[in-house]
C-alpha cells in the first residue's frame, strides 16, 4: 500500500455502510474519517515463491471497528515483514487474535498462564525485541473483548480442580466471523483470478481444488442451484469428533476415549494418544497410542466413539512416519504379522480402462491383452484388500499369491450359498 498511490476512498453508494480502499493513504483517511478504533483484524495471507530473489503476497484484512463501519483492505505486493496496517496497535492486534483463538480450541484446557504465555509467543515472533506483556494486561484484554466496546464474547471460565481454565460458551464464535458484504465479495473474486493464472503450474495443482472450494463457500458464483458437490455422508456418526481429535494431535493431549466397537456388547473406555487422522471409504479413522495396552498403532473409527474427554497425563509422541506406514495397505488395517506380497489379479477387457485409469493402489503395474489386464500390486493383504477384489466380482480372477487366492475363492463360494 504504497504512500504514493492515487486517492481511491470511494462509497460503495450512497446508501452504502461500506467504503472500499487499496492504498496507505486512503487508510489513514479513514481512520481519521470515522474516529475509528482498530480493535480486530481477520487476514487470508497467502505467500508465493516464484524464485530465491522473487516473492510476493496476496493478502485479504478484515479490519472492523467499533460504528457502522467496516474497512476491509486487499494487498498484493512484495511479502514485507512489517505491513503498515500491523502498525496500528499492532500488539492489542495480536494478542486479540491469539486470545480468540485459544478460547475456541478444545482440544486443549487454557488457565490464565497459558493465555499469557500464548500472547507473549505471538508477540516475539512478531517483534524479537518484545517484552510482552504481564497479567494486568491480559485481564484488560478479555475485559475489553467481552465488553460492548469490544465483541461481546461469551466466554466461560470452567472450574478444573482449584483453577479455571477459558472456553468459549458458543465454540462456533469468533471475533473474525463477519459475513461478507459485496465490495469484500468482489475484493476475494480479484484475488482469486489471480490465483487462476497459477491453475496447471507445476507445484501449483492445489490451486485446482481450491479456487472452485473458495468460490462455492464465499458463494462469489450467481447460480441457483450448486455445480460441484464432494463425496462426504452427513448422516455417518462421529464427524463432531474430527475437530477435537484433531486438536489433541495438534496439541499433544491425551484423550479419554469411550467406544463401542460392533463386537462389544458394551461400551469401554481407552487411554489413547492420538497421532493420525485418515478418511477412507468415506469413513474416519483415528490412530495412536492405546496406553492402557501399550499399542503404538491403534485403530478407532469415528463412528464408534461414544465420548472422550481431555486428560492431564503426559503425552508420548510417536516416532511412526505415518504416510510410510499406510503406504502398504490397501484401506488402513495392518495385519499384526502381516508380510508385503506381491499380488497378481486379471481382470476383465469390461473393467480393464476402469483399473487403469484407477489405479487400486499406487505400486501398481499392470499389462493389457486381449485377454484381459494383468494387474501387480507390492501390498500387505488385508480385508480391505479382500474387499476390493471381491467389489469386482466375476470379472477378476487371483493369479497369485496362492493363499489369498484360496481365500478369495472360499469367500466366493459362502456368498454363491447364500443364493
Amino acid at each position: 500500500m504504497g504512500e504514493d498511490a492515487d486517492h481511491c476512498l470511494k462509497p460503495k453508494s450512497e446508501t452504502s455502510t461500506h467504503e472500499s480502499i487499496s492504498c496507505g493513504k486512503c487508510f489513514k483517511e479513514l481512520l481519521q474519517k470515522y474516529n475509528a478504533f482498530v480493535h480486530s483484524i481477520c487476514t487470508v495471507k497467502i505467500q508465493i515463491k516464484i524464485s530465491y530473489k522473487s516473492v510476493f503476497c496476496i493478502s485479504i484484512h478484515y479490519i472492523a471497528h467499533s460504528g457502522n463501519k467496516s474497512i476491509f483492505v486487499l494487498c498484493i505486493q512484495p511479502a514485507l515483514k512489517n505491513l503498515y496496517f500491523m502498525s496500528v496497535n499492532k500488539n492489542a492486534l495480536i494478542r486479540y487474535q491469539v486470545l480468540d483463538r485459544c478460547f475456541r480450541n478444545t482440544g486443549r484446557m487454557y488457565f490464565w498462564e497459558d493465555l499469557l504465555d500464548e500472547c507473549n509467543k505471538a508477540l516475539i515472533d512478531f517483534d524479537p525485541n518484545s517484552e510482552g506483556i504481564q497479567r494486568r494486561q491480559l485481564f484488560d484484554d478479555i475485559r475489553f473483548m467481552e465488553s460492548e466496546a469490544g465483541w461481546s464474547i461469551p466466554l466461560g471460565r470452567i472450574r478444573h480442580g482449584r483453577k479455571v481454565y477459558y472456553r468459549y460458551e458458543d465454540l462456533s464464535f469468533s471475533i473474525s466471523n463477519q459475513p461478507l458484504n459485496d465490495s469484500e465479495a468482489e475484493q476475494i473474486k480479484s484475488a482469486l483470478q489471480i490465483f487462476s493464472r497459477f491453475s496447471g503450474t507445476p507445484q501449483f495443482e492445489w490451486v485446482n481444488e481450491m479456487i472452485p472450494m473458495l468460490e462455492s463457500k464465499f458463494g462469489l458464483i450467481e447460480r441457483k442451484s450448486g455445480i460441484i458437490s464432494f463425496e462426504i455422508n452427513i448422516d455417518l456418526k462421529g464427524l463432531h469428533f474430527l475437530t477435537p481429535l484433531f486438536n489433541a494431535i495438534v496439541n499433544e493431549r491425551v484423550l479419554l476415549v469411550k467406544y463401542k466397537d460392533f463386537k462389544s456388547s458394551e461400551p469401554y473406555e481407552i487411554t489413547f494418544h492420538p497421532y493420525y487422522l485418515k478418511q477412507y471409504n468415506s469413513r474416519w479413522f483415528v490412530f495412536g497410542l492405546n496406553s492402557d495396552n501399550q499399542v503404538p498403532n491403534w485403530n478407532l473409527a469415528l463412528d464408534r466413539i461414544e465420548s472422550l474427554s481431555e486428560t492431564a497425563q503426559k503425552y508420548k509422541k510417536s516416532e511412526t512416519d505415518w504416510e510410510e506406514y499406510f503406504f502398504d495397505l490397501v484401506g488402513v488395517t495392518r495385519p499384526e504379522r502381516g508380510n508385503l506380497q506381491e499380488i497378481v489379479l486379471k481382470f476383465s477387457p469390461e473393467v480393464a480402462p476402469y483399473v487403469i485409469t484407477k489405479p487400486i493402489h499406487p505400486s501398481q503395474k499392470h499389462k493389457n491383452d486381449p485377454t484381459g489386464l494383468e494387474v501387480k500390486i507390492k501390498v500387505i493383504p488385508n480385508f480391505e484388500l479382500e474387499r476390493l477384489i471381491l467389489s469386482f466380482g466375476e470379472q477378476v480372477k487371483v493369479i497369485s499369491p496362492q493363499d489369498f487366492k484360496e481365500r478369495i475363492s472360499q469367500r466366493l463360494k459362502s456368498a454363491g450359498r447364500l443364493y
